[in-house]
């Protein structure tokens, strides 16, 4: 299959780059993914329970039928969306060639694009402790800008996984709506910056757990009501009522399949460069989390998607004036 543009990726940023290419009668071919970085087609949107900060739904929308909202309206549009997730890609040359993850090896013919965007986002890193399956998105999250201000959380006591700057940043934030806020720190110390540490000590409604680990999630088979802690030097347990568990341990952008093509940061994410979604491969293009380790809001990531679709239709007319230029040279 070739296309003019493929996207990879199926949040906010994928679709809203899907829905402008196809707005531009580029017929863009989406890959959604099929469970691609752990996460249902949608990304981490359809992790989330309510979603109240997204304009346009004054009510508020649950994460999934956010993103099905925006894969209708990619349908809508002429998107074509494949369930199927890319295992590798070759950006050497144009076309670019996509491998889907079933190719049989290079015996497989590759699908082949102009331009591709890459909006696979980033996977919030997680414990994977004793009882989080059960009370994911019940009590459990990785995103407190996202679901702090769910009524579950108002006015109860959280805590906040982490030690470094997003968890000091995170349990600051869950301060305007939380009766109170821990941190459990596994070390005597945060990684945090000093201004970042010192915010978050010097509140005086977070209280700072050293040397604690949080090994289980406890509730009534609803919703989370406590926690259990370790001390990590004397190995006691001991519970915590709270109402809330945050992660705030860091993200794992999905760049892996790209295998070194393009040029990321220390952590992995995408660079691009400052204003654009160019990367450093002419006609590759980053929208979303994938590149964007600071904000990582929907609404964002969609806006992100919509500058990658711009930009792709701009190099697509870039690449049609070249082969006319050349044609009148022969």
């Amino acid at each position: 299959m070739h296309s003019k543009v493929m996207i990879i990726g199926s949040g906010p940023a994928g679709h809203t780059a899907a829905i402008y290419a196809a707005r531009a009668n580029l017929e863009p071919v989406l890959f959604e993914g099929m469970m691609a970085g752990g996460v249902a087609p949608g990304g981490q949107l359809t992790t989330t329970t309510e979603v109240e900060n997204f304009p346009g739904f004054p009510a508020g929308i649950t994460g999934s039928e956010l993103t099905d909202k925006l894969r209708e309206q990619s349908e809508r549009f002429g998107t074509q969306i494949i369930t199927e997730t890319i295992s590798r890609v070759d950006l050497s040359s144009r076309p670019f060639k996509l491998w889907r993850e079933d190719a049989d090896g290079d015996s497989d013919e590759p699908d082949t694009c102009d331009a591709l965007i890459v909006a696979t986002g980033a996977t919030a890193k997680r414990l994977n402790i004793a009882g989080e399956d059960k009370y994911w998105q019940r009590g459990m999250s990785a995103c407190a800008v996202c679901d702090g201000a769910a009524p579950l959380f108002r006015n109860k006591p959280l805590v906040v996984i982490g030690g470094g700057d997003s968890a000091c940043e995170e349990a600051t934030f869950l301060t305007k709506y939380a009766s109170h806020v821990y941190i459990a720190v596994r070390r005597d110390a945060f990684r945090a910056s000093n201004i970042m540490a010192k915010r978050a000590s010097n509140h005086p409604k977070i209280t700072v757990l050293w040397n604690t680990h949080v090994i289980e999630a406890k509730g009534d088979d609803k919703v989370l009501t406590h926690v259990v802690l370790q001390d990590a030097k004397t190995k006691e347990t001991r519970n915590l009522d709270v109402s809330g568990l945050f992660y705030a341990i860091g993200h794992t952008p999905n760049t892996a399949f790209l295998n070194g093509q393009l040029t990321t940061d220390e952590t992995g994410y995408l660079v691009v460069k400052p204003g654009t979604s160019l990367t450093n491969v002419r006609g590759v293009f980053a929208a979303g989390d994938v590149h964007d380790k600071h904000y990582r809001q929907a609404i964002t990531a969609a806006g992100s998607g919509c500058m990658s679709a711009l930009d792709a239709e701009k190099y697509l007319e870039e690449l049609e004036a070249e082969a006319q230029e050349n044609a009148s040279k022969l």
